[in-house]
């Protein structure tokens, strides 16, 4: 599972076994993981984040997206 970001307690990763998924991102915090979709971007899936800290991710995710869709697309040979 690349990591592909760190900002702050975030870690922006892929997992290898999804490439048959639309284009996304997952983040873990010491609190728990979510997932984003990345075009458009909107929340997949959260599992134990706050929402001020999901808000937090979801901005980063937006700042970042171009960045984020370059790396899922090179790991996934896409």
């Amino acid at each position: 599972m690349p990591t592909v970001l760190r900002i702050g307690s975030f870690r922006f990763h892929f997992y290898s076994d999804e490439s048959n998924e639309p284009v996304h991102i997952h983040v873990r915090s010491p609190n728990g993981e979510c997932k984003f979709w990345l075009d458009p971007v909107r929340l997949a899936r959260n599992r134990g984040i706050a929402t001020h800290d999901l808000r937090t991710i979801e901005r980063l995710v937006f700042e970042h997206q171009p960045l984020l869709i370059e790396k899922y697309h090179e790991y996934h040979n896409r």
